[in-house]
């Protein structure tokens, strides 16, 4: 799933991915920054709650590990580390003897992770989870054959700069080249694939990822291929130049949002039925919580500056 997405990717896949692609932590006694690049993530997270956009990208606030995105990043860890074996050694038996050995290295990389257990004296809860991750491993054998597939590249880091200056970034799952220069991108998903009037954010990923890769290389990728392996679904496009532009546009204009809010300091909540997931409740207007106070300088439409406490008089 690009080290994007299901994680808040939460930086919970081999610690990066998270806000921290794009500024520097207002945590840890680091000066806080205004963003300076997009990624997959944080463009969905502003387009889903500029709020929480800034707790995350600017705030930095910390946020409680999640078993679902962690068993997520364990899974990713085998799916790529499967290829490094000959192809006749890629079998659901032998990744399946691999959940326990990454989550062990995941572990050991994050020892915070651990209090998702902290309760679990006899094992049964991490057994089951350890299972469950196995489990998509195993369906993931009866949606691609890997014994047939030779990635040009996995957990590939991408980055480009727009002719506007926009700066984007992420990881990319898999990137497979046919013989003939034909490129797929691949992206797993740990949950189970959305109904259609619901599949637009993962597309939009998928284009994000399609979009650097064609600033990059010159070609647009042929197919856009998410492997869901919660319903053992397998969702295609085929983005073409037009796709891609408009991708382009739509960025451009978030990001110009982005800065507006930026400069402003005026991130506003956006409620939905995801608020009931949030971390940052205690700090959400929307449930009766104030926001930290902001760590950069606001700036009017004059150019001046106005300090922090005065927003009410922009």
């Amino acid at each position: 799933m690009g080290r994007s997405t299901e994680q808040a990717e939460a930086g919970t896949r081999s610690g990066q991915g998270g806000s921290g692609m794009e500024t520097a932590g207002a945590q840890g006694g680091e000066a806080a920054r205004a963003p300076v690049a997009l990624s997959p993530s944080r463009a969905s997270d502003f387009m889903q709650c500029p709020l929480l956009y800034r707790f995350r990208v600017i705030d930095r606030l910390p946020e409680k590990p999640s078993a679902a995105a962690t068993r997520g990043t364990v899974v990713h860890a085998v799916l790529e580390r499967l290829f490094d074996a000959p192809a006749a050694e890629r079998t659901a038996v032998g990744a399946r003897a691999m959940v326990p050995g990454e989550w062990a290295k995941l572990l050991a990389k994050r020892p915070e992770l651990a209090e998702l257990f902290a309760e679990d004296a006899e094992g049964e809860r991490l057994a089951q989870w350890l299972a469950e991750a196995e489990a998509l491993v195993e369906r993931w054998f009866s949606l691609e054959d890997p014994t047939r597939l030779e990635p040009a590249d996995r957990e590939l880091y991408v980055e480009t700069v727009l002719d506007s200056g926009l700066q984007l970034r992420g990881f990319i799952d898999r990137v497979d080249v046919a013989p003939t220069g034909e490129v797929r991108i691949v992206d797993y998903k740990t949950g189970k694939a959305p109904r259609p009037q619901f599949a637009e954010g993962a597309l939009f990923q998928m284009k994000f990822y399609a979009l650097v890769m064609w600033r990059l290389r010159g070609v647009v990728p042929r197919r856009l291929q998410l492997v869901y392996l919660g319903s053992g679904d397998v969702v295609t496009y085929d983005p073409g130049e037009a796709d891609l532009r408009g991708v382009e546009r739509k960025l451009l204009a978030l990001w110009e949002a982005i800065q507006l809010a930026t400069a402003t300091g005026d991130w506003r909540p956006r409620p939905t039925k995801l608020c009931g997931w949030c971390d940052h409740q205690a700090h959400c207007p929307e449930f009766g919580g104030t926001p930290p106070v902001y760590p950069l300088q606001v700036r009017p439409a004059d150019g001046g500056v106005v300090p922090q406490g005065r927003m009410g008089e922009i």
